[in-house]
């Protein structure tokens, strides 16, 4: 039976480049992601939906669960909204939401197909979740509630063999904010972190056969 990893938001950006990391080691990587991607590779497999609709998360979770041994669910899939307090409107507020719901209900339904047993869950969020900023603030909010949340999880399994792994990344260069270029200029994206370079760092981290466990990983920029 194949040990699997699944993965949200692993079509573009720092997603993709953790997938095609995973893929030189010898697991099925299951994707779920709104978009197709471009990957090829007998032992990838994505699904096509949205993370925060929960019959979708419910559904796939099953699916994947008879394809082999899930071992691994990164949560990576999230929308940035870069705003003044004053500018933030409601669908601004549901798209920054969206990630937060996304993990909650992968994670849950992941812990409940495994019977809470021999998982690992790594959570990617962002420095946002570890500082404010004016022009983030819906944005650092979901952040922070997906922070509670992992550190909720930590206590609820520590333990056991379900281990917990937060991950703060800073600025990584990607489309990600290829909407907000009054906020982070294509020349200042430029100057952020290779995502293959992050992917690296998060999967050595993950993947790694020490007697160890890493509880968080936070990863700036020089």
């Amino acid at each position: 039976m194949k040990d699997i990893l699944i993965i949200t938001g692993g079509s573009n950006g720092l997603g993709k480049a953790i997938v095609e990391y995973s893929l030189n080691i010898d697991l099925l990587v299951c994707n779920l992601d709104r978009e197709k991607s471009v990957i090829n590779n007998i032992n990838y497999k994505e699904f096509i939906g949205d993370i925060s609709d929960e019959k979708f998360v419910k559904g796939t979770i099953k699916e994947i669960y008879k394809l082999g041994n899930i071992k691994h669910l990164i949560n990576n899939a999230g929308e940035p909204s870069f705003k003044l307090p004053t500018e933030y409107e409601k669908d601004d507020i549901e798209k920054c939401f969206k990630g937060l719901q996304g993990m909650i209900l992968c994670s849950a339904n992941t812990l409940k197909i495994k019977n809470e047993q021999d998982l690992k869950i790594v959570n990617i969020m962002s420095s946002a979740a570890l500082r404010g900023n004016k022009q983030e603030s819906v944005y650092c909010a979901t952040k922070w509630g997906e922070k509670g949340y992992t550190e909720s999880l930590k206590v609820a399994y520590k333990g056991t063999s379900v281990k917990i792994i937060g991950v703060y990344p800073g600025g990584i260069n990607t489309d990600f904010y290829k909407n907000n270029r009054d906020y982070v200029s294509e020349e200042k994206q430029n100057t952020f972190m290779n995502p293959n370079d992050v992917a690296k760092i998060i999967c050595d981290s993950i993947f790694s056969n020490l007697n160890l466990n890493v509880a968080d990983i936070i990863i700036e920029r020089n």
